[in-house]
């Protein structure tokens, strides 16, 4: 990221706070301060909306190439440049291999030694991943420290109670969003299942809107 881009930074989205960037990279374009507006509104709309399940997108940048604008003032109106520029943005999102993000849990356990087995064993089956243990200084007592998916955390603390004798004390807090493994297109793959309940929950086709419905020819 040069420092020339830096400044040229339109927004962040979505509510201008997000993980997204719309970056102005055209050079001698007519009119395009008179759109900078539009084009503010359409891009906050598209990030806060995404085009695979209407959920915020994340670390995703913008870059404007090039504009060409009708020289009557009617024609540069809010009403024509917001909802061309939100297809716009939703096709570049279609065009880059979008992934899906999960937001993640750090777990704290507590237990016992003779139950680290079962913590394992639990962690294993719900794709959690431990990432350090250290025993507690003058108790039996051992600290284990795991990342697991949200979505794989209901019903987490009873199976691991019965796993473990009921010995494991778990605490979980949000730590971070990772990219789930698998393409939202490929229909064999977790993430397309979990695109397909989201759309499903929100009453949308249960289908990623196909490129061509955001793809205009002139």
């Amino acid at each position: 990221f040069c420092r020339s881009d830096a400044r040229k930074i339109w927004c962040f989205g979505p509510e201008t706070t997000g993980a997204n960037l719309l970056v102005d990279t055209t050079k001698a374009v007519q009119y395009l301060n008179e759109i900078k507006d539009s084009c503010v509104a359409a891009f906050q709309w598209a990030t806060k909306e995404g085009c695979l399940c209407d959920e915020n997108m994340r670390g995703i940048r913008f870059n404007i190439l090039d504009v060409v604008l009708h020289t009557d003032t009617v024609h540069r109106g809010g009403g024509q440049i917001i909802p061309t520029a939100r297809r716009v943005f939703y096709a570049a999102q279609l065009t880059a291999e979008p992934r899906l993000l999960e937001p993640v849990y750090l777990v704290d356990i507590q237990c016992p030694e003779s139950a680290m087995g079962g913590i394992y064993g639990v962690l294993n089956r719900r794709r959690g991943n431990v990432i350090g243990e250290e025993n507690r200084p003058g108790t039996p007592l051992y600290q284990v420290k795991a990342h697991l998916p949200v979505m794989e955390s209901f019903g987490f603390t009873g199976d691991l109670r019965s796993h473990t004798s009921g010995q494991a004390f778990p605490q979980c807090v949000f730590s971070h969003w990772q990219v789930m493994t698998g393409s939202p297109e490929d229909k064999d793959s977790k993430t397309f299942q979990a695109v397909m309940a989201t759309r499903k929950r929100k009453g949308l086709a249960l289908e990623i809107p196909p490129l061509d419905r955001f793809y205009d020819k002139l």
